[in-house]
C-alpha cells in the first residue's frame, strides 16, 4: 500500500490536534459567560395624544414616550472577585412614532409671551427663530446614547460610576412623583420651559450607596473648561429611606454657568406612605436660577446678530431666570387588575411675571401581560394670566399654549411593551 505523503501526515496530525482541543475551545467562552453577563433590554411606548389649547385650537398626534421614553439599552456585570463587581450601561432613546433620535414640541419654536413681550420685533424674531426657539425639544443634537451611558465599580462600601447619568435631584423627583414622571399629569411638566430640574449630567462621577432601605448618591459633573474647573460644572446629592410602608427623601442640584456663576439650582423633598387601599405621595421643590445656564452663549449670539448688549442684559436674560415653588400630592391604588393614579400639582412663580399654573390629572394602567400594558391619561392645566404651560409626557416636551392664560387639556392613550 502506498504510504501517505509527509504533507498528508502533517495535515492529519493538525486535524487530530484540533479535534482534541475542541472541548477546551467550547469550555473557555462558557467559563467567561458565567462571570460576565450582558443584557439587551428596552421599551417601546407609542400612543395617541390629543392636545387642546395650542395655536389653532387642538392637535391629535402619534407620540412616543407617554408612559416611558422608548429606548434600547445594554447593561452588563462582571464579578471580578474580592467583593467587587464591574458594571456598565449604554442606553439610547428612539422615537417609536417615526424612528428619530429626538423630538420637537407640538408648538414648535413658539416661546412664552412673557419672554418676548415688549421687545423690539427684531429681537423677538431672533429669540424665536434663531436663539431659543429652535433649542426647544429633546436630543436635538442626535446623541446616540442620549439617555445614559456609564461604567463603574460596585464595592462593599458603595458604587463609583462615570459617564452620562441621572442627577440626584431628578432621582428624587421620579421617586416621589405619583405618576413616576409619566403622562402629562407628571409634576415636572409644570417646570419644563425652562427646565426646573436637570435630568442628566454629562462628564459625571457618581458615588452611590444602598443598604437596608437607605439610599444616597453624590454627583460631580466636570465643566471641562480650560478657564476654570467650576465653569460649566454641576454637583448634587440626595439621601433617603424607602420601606414597604413609607419613604422619605431629599436632594439638591446646583449648576454653574460657563463663567462659573451659580445658575440653575433645585432643592427637592418628597415622601410616600402606603395607607393600605392606596399609596399617598407628596413632593415639594424650590427652583432658582439667578444666572441662566446658557445665558453667556445666548448673549454672545444675540450681540453677534446685532442686538445691543445692554438690551440683552436688561431685557432678555432677566426673563430667563427662575424663582418658583413646585408642590405635588397624589395617590396610587389598585383598581381591578390595573392601577389608578390621581394627582394635583401647583407651580408658584415668585417672579414679577407671576406665571402660576395648576394641573389635575388621572391615569389608569391595564396590564395585558407581564411585559405589555395599555394606558389612558387625562390632564387639565389651569394657566394664570402670564402662564402658558402645555404639558408633554415622559419622553417629549409639551410646549406652549396659544397665549398667556390659555388653559390646556391633554388626553393620552398609550400601548407599552417592555423587553
Amino acid at each position: 500500500m502506498k504510504q501517505p505523503s509527509r504533507i498528508a501526515r502533517q495535515a492529519a496530525q493538525k486535524l487530530a490536534l484540533g479535534l482534541s482541543l475542541l472541548p477546551l475551545a467550547v469550555a473557555v467562552p462558557n467559563a467567561v459567560a458565567q462571570t460576565a453577563n450582558v443584557t439587551l433590554y428596552g421599551v417601546v411606548d407609542v400612543g395617541v395624544s390629543h392636545v387642546q389649547g395650542i395655536k389653532g385650537g387642538s392637535v391629535t398626534q402619534l407620540a412616543s414616550g407617554i408612559m416611558e421614553g422608548s429606548r434600547i439599552g445594554f447593561r452588563g456585570t462582571e464579578d471580578i472577585g474580592n467583593g467587587l463587581k464591574a458594571i456598565f450601561t449604554a442606553e439610547m432613546r428612539f422615537e417609536g412614532d417615526n424612528g428619530a433620535l429626538g423630538n420637537r414640541p407640538a408648538s414648535g419654536n413658539q416661546l412664552p409671551d412673557r419672554l418676548t413681550a415688549g421687545l423690539p420685533p427684531s429681537v423677538q424674531a431672533a429669540l424665536t427663530n434663531v436663539a431659543v426657539g429652535p433649542s426647544l425639544g429633546v436630543n436635538l443634537t442626535n446623541k446616540l446614547f442620549d439617555r445614559q451611558v456609564f461604567v463603574g465599580l460596585i464595592t462593599p462600601v458603595g458604587a463609583v460610576l462615570m459617564g452620562r447619568q441621572y442627577t440626584p435631584g431628578f432621582e428624587i423627583v421620579s421617586r416621589f412623583d405619583t405618576f413616576g414622571i409619566a403622562t402629562a399629569a407628571s409634576a415636572s411638566q409644570l417646570a419644563s420651559i425652562p427646565a426646573g430640574v436637570d435630568i442628566r449630567a454629562d462628564n459625571s462621577v457618581v458615588y452611590r450607596l444602598e443598604k437596608d432601605g437607605m439610599f444616597a448618591s453624590a454627583l460631580y459633573s466636570f465643566g471641562e473648561s480650560s478657564s476654570g474647573s467650576k465653569r460649566g460644572s454641576m454637583y448634587g446629592a440626595n439621601a433617603g429611606y424607602q420601606s414597604g410602608r413609607f419613604g422619605v427623601g431629599a436632594a439638591y442640584n446646583e449648576r454653574r454657568d460657563s463663567l462659573g456663576r451659580k445658575s440653575l439650582n433645585s432643592a427637592i423633598f418628597g415622601a410616600n406612605f402606603n395607607a393600605g387601599p392606596a399609596t399617598l405621595y407628596a413632593m415639594y421643590a424650590q427652583i432658582k436660577e439667578p444666572n441662566p445656564a446658557g445665558g453667556v452663549e445666548l448673549r454672545a449670539g444675540l450681540v453677534a446678530a446685532g442686538v445691543p448688549g445692554i438690551l440683552v442684559d436688561t431685557g432678555v436674560l432677566p426673563r430667563l431666570m427662575q424663582d418658583a415653588r413646585l408642590m405635588h400630592v397624589g395617590a396610587k391604588a389598585t383598581l381591578g387588575v390595573g392601577s389608578l393614579m390621581v394627582g394635583y400639582t401647583q407651580s408658584d412663580d415668585k417672579r414679577a411675571t407671576n406665571a402660576d399654573a395648576k394641573s389635575y390629572g388621572a391615569a389608569y394602567t391595564y396590564p395585558l401581560s407581564k411585559r405589555t400594558d395599555i394606558n389612558l391619561a387625562i390632564t387639565k392645566v389651569d394657566n394664570s394670566a402670564n402662564s402658558q404651560v402645555l404639558p408633554g409626557s415622559n419622553g417629549y416636551l409639551g410646549g406652549v399654549t396659544a397665549s398667556g392664560g390659555k388653559d390646556a387639556t391633554v388626553t393620552q392613550f398609550s400601548f407599552r411593551h417592555k423587553f
